[in-house]
């Protein structure tokens, strides 16, 4: 079992808080499909013999690849890789991609779940943020496509934003709830280094983020969550049993997965790689050198047990403290455990620790704590 992500780095215009790799211009997009097709290729066996049962198209914008570009994708993957039993194939699309023809013509891909970048339904918000789509869009890309047979649907939506009360977080939560919608990832705005909205609250343009009631929104967001009938299974992940995402789960859950295209990472337990984030010398590599860009991490023991501990308690299962003692054969400090049950950041269900509601607010922080040093 293991997962292909493919990261597609377009899109129409940049989000000011977003620090992820992408291009604006769009005149090397055939270039870079082909060399994402020949990368798959390339790395036909990096997954060794293992069944691929996710795939999910994340960027940038995927749902600026028309659903012959997807297919040509996809059959790359069916040539190269075993799939007896695609559990899962997620397209990140934002609302202004998404109308009819288009919904209809990704229904006969694979593609069986959208991954929906909403962010807010408030206007002022999409503003701020710099978001290419209006409220209006949300609301018809949302019902067009459970009209069109998207049920398996997430959004994402973002909290902390200037000027968001409590009371506007509830209305946002709530107008997503009357889209019986099973899955949402929520975020709090992050001021990332060498974006746009870094740079206006360095000159003052914007004030800083409150991060207090970022706090306060967050943790209203987990009662409200467990309220709803919604699993809090990750961090920034809640989902309708059942309803769970099943590619990023196995992230959490250590399963090997490969990244395809700039700036994607792979991972398969020894070791993690990640690919240059630049578009046209992943081409030129891709293409004419045939080599990937990629820079190789060997995973240590303890980066293994460090990246479960970071990943596992990023989760509702938690870190099982057999698993890492049979695994690989170490304990971890029973002192700092002790100190945060004893903070009541830390519950322990048999040998699982597993963050409190408060906890989550230090959920890098205690696992960083945690870590090991052999």
């Amino acid at each position: 079992m293991a997962g292909i992500y493919i990261h597609i780095p377009f899109c129409k215009k940049a989000c000011n808080y977003c620090n992820f790799h992408f291009s604006t211009s769009l005149a090397s997009k055939d270039q870079l499909l082909n060399a994402l097709k020949e990368e798959l290729r390339l790395q036909s066996g990096y997954l060794k013999n293992n069944a691929i049962d996710t795939i999910y198209f994340g960027g940038g914008t995927p749902s600026l690849l028309n659903a012959r570009e997807l297919q040509d994708i996809f059959a790359q993957i069916e040539k190269h890789y075993i799939i007896d039993n695609l559990l899962e194939c997620t397209l990140e699309a934002n609302p202004d991609d998404l109308d009819t023809p288009y919904v209809k013509a990704l229904r006969n891909t694979a593609i069986n779940r959208l991954s929906i970048g909403v962010q807010s339904f408030k206007a002022a918000d999409l503003k701020f943020m710099n978001r290419a789509h209006t409220v209006q869009q949300v609301d018809y890309a949302l019902k067009c496509a459970q009209d069109n047979g998207f049920a398996n649907l997430s959004i994402d939506l973002i909290y902390g934003t200037p000027d968001l009360s409590i009371q506007e977080w509830e209305q946002h939560l709530n107008t997503m709830l009357s889209y019986e919608i099973p899955h949402f990832s929520s975020y709090a705005l992050t001021v990332e280094p060498q974006t746009t909205l870094a740079h206006k609250i360095k000159t003052h343009q914007l004030p800083a983020l409150n991060s207090e009631e970022a706090a306060q929104q967050f943790l209203f967001l987990i009662d409200w969550a467990k309220e709803n009938n919604f699993d809090h299974y990750e961090i920034s992940n809640f989902g309708k049993p059942g309803a769970h995402a099943i590619h990023n789960t196995n992230y959490w859950k250590g399963i090997p997965y490969l990244g395809i295209g700039p700036s994607a990472h792979s991972y398969n337990h020894n070791s993690r790689q990640w690919n240059i984030a630049n578009n046209q010398v992943y081409i030129k590599s891709i293409i004419q050198d045939l080599t990937i860009p990629a820079t190789l991490e060997k995973l240590s023991v303890a980066d293994q047990v460090n990246e479960y501990i970071m990943t596992s308690l990023r989760t509702m299962w938690g870190c099982d403290l057999e698993k890492i003692k049979d695994t690989w054969h170490t304990t971890l400090d029973k002192v700092i455990i002790e100190k945060y049950l004893q903070q009541q950041l830390l519950s322990q269900h048999q040998q699982t620790l597993i963050l409190t509601k408060q906890g989550k607010l230090f959920a890098d922080a205690i696992a960083a704590d945690l870590f090991i040093d052999l």
